[in-house]
């Protein structure tokens, strides 16, 4: 540590970007290794995401102060900057309410001890197969001393966080399926009971982990050098390089395709911009009566079901992952399969801004309003771009991801025209977006480059936070709501 001290300490003096910083973290974890006599290891990845340049995401803080800024706090309090928040640094405004969030979720004060915190956070990250997640958690479990026997798997862990397995594994595949009887059993389980208040805090901790699962599948982000498949300590070879890039689907591909792919997506932003364009008009000429706007909504909620995600490609937890968590065959499952009826989740009826934000800020003090400061930093940011184009108004195109994505879970909004999305969200970017959504772990560099091909990284990595914000409010919404339903 001494020397991320000494790093630290340089760096109130001077002037640091994002670059240094991460050749800082990088350094200091090469150095401390040849300190002790280990063989020096060398980064497994190029940069902190798969899908995006590593140039782009180091050039981010010499175009703004702020991030700049942002990285330095996070690397003073915590000696690191995880690749995480370095892509994120694309959207400073809403990193910074990230790292307030997390922050207060796993250091403050709160009715969950620290230890715990962290254990469930493993739980959570495990049930998507984020060894990325689960590792970084491992160790700050044992840093804030957990037992290690814990770690040996779910079943070395207290009966307590064993109860929680069952509503970790509904929240995350199938959250439609949780009732108020899932809530009884967790707080009427006589000496491994949990209080309204610690369930409050770990419903929020596992909606968090799962949402931030999707986020970092969606953007490929790779291990730090310092972390369990982030290093190698074998010398570079161009052959195995390219053996694991393509046996990762994430080959660099041919020049020939990447030119022919251009030429057939030339014009999609403009086609966009057009569709939007004329949705507006439509919009003041007539609207559509509640009866057409609910059909439409059903419509859409079944469609979404024949959007197929990598179902074909079987994913198999490795042991040191799935001995987090039980059950792993339980995933997730369209909701409108033939013979299934499932009640649609009425917004009118339990909202966040009218029942869930309430709830939570009455059990645990601010988390309340950090998540809802998060969920509007993430729907209403804008930078009014598209592509090439300035000056577009975006937020018909951003009502339209986060509504999809609730109506893959089942959630309405009365005044909304679902007839839009299937205008504005082409196959493959519904794809992109189930997959990443409820399979993240089945996220492929194809599904990233598939959609929006002529928008940026950071646009992309914006779509990123839209699908992981709606998708852990969508949580929030099924465990508050049969919360709700226990108390009442």
């Amino acid at each position: 540590m001494r020397h991320a001290t000494a790093a630290t300490e340089t760096m109130e003096n001077n002037s640091f970007t994002v670059t240094d910083l991460y050749k800082i973290c990088t350094h200091c974890e090469r150095l401390s290794k040849k300190d002790s006599g280990v063989r020096i290891p060398r980064p497994l990845g190029n940069g902190p995401s798969r899908f995006i340049p590593e140039k782009e995401i180091l050039q981010i803080s010499k175009v703004d102060p702020r991030t700049q800024s942002i990285f330095e706090d996070a690397f003073a309090a915590l000696g690191r900057l995880d690749n995480i928040s370095l892509v994120m640094g694309f959207h400073p405004q809403y990193l910074e309410s990230f790292l307030r969030t997390q922050h207060y979720l796993l250091q403050m004060d709160g009715p969950l001890s620290l230890h715990y915190r962290h254990y469930i956070g493993i739980m959570a990250a495990a049930r998507h197969q984020c060894s990325y997640l689960v590792n970084l958690h491992v160790n700050d479990f044992l840093q804030v001393g957990g037992d290690p026997k814990w770690l040996n798997g779910l079943d070395g862990a207290p009966q307590k966080l064993q109860a929680l397995g069952e509503l970790n594994k509904i929240l995350a595949h199938r959250p439609w399926l949780l009732t108020k009887a899932h809530i009884e059993h967790l707080l009427k389980a006589e000496e491994h009971s949990w209080s309204l208040a610690e369930l409050i805090h770990a419903v929020v901790l596992l909606t968090h982990y799962h949402s931030l699962a999707s986020f970092t599948f969606g953007c490929g982000i790779t291990p730090e050098i310092h972390s369990d498949g982030g290093h190698t300590f074998r010398p570079p070879s161009v052959s195995q390089y390219w053996v694991c890039d393509i046996a990762n689907d994430n080959g660099h591909g041919n020049d020939l395709e990447e030119k022919r792919g251009s030429h057939q997506v030339s014009g999609e932003v403009e086609v966009l911009m057009e569709r939007m364009k004329l949705l507006q008009e439509c919009r003041d000429e007539e609207e559509a009566s509640q009866e057409e706007m609910a059909t439409r909504f059903e419509r859409e909620k079944t469609e979404s079901m024949l959007v197929a995600t990598a179902e074909d490609e079987e994913c198999v937890p490795s042991r040191d992952v799935s001995r987090h968590f039980e059950d792993p065959s339980y995933g997730y499952k369209d909701f409108s399969r033939r013979g299934e009826h499932v009640p649609t989740f009425r917004v009118q009826d339990y909202s966040w801004e009218d029942h869930g934000y309430s709830l939570v800020n009455r059990l645990y003090p601010d988390v309340g309003q950090l998540l809802d400061e998060k969920f509007q930093m993430a729907y209403n940011l804008t930078y009014n771009t598209m592509a090439m184009h300035k000056d577009v108004d975006t937020s018909m195109l951003r009502r339209a991801i986060w509504n999809y994505i609730h109506c893959m879970f089942g959630i309405r909004y009365d005044d909304y025209d679902y007839g839009e999305i299937n205008q504005l969200l082409d196959r493959s970017f519904k794809v992109y977006i189930k997959t990443m959504v409820c399979s993240p772990e089945k996220t492929t560099k194809r599904m990233y480059e598939s959609f929006w091909r002529q928008f940026q990284h950071s646009e992309k990595v914006h779509v990123n936070l839209l699908l992981m914000e709606a998708r852990m409010q969508a949580e929030l919404l099924y465990a508050l709501r049969a919360i709700t339903r226990y108390m009442t």
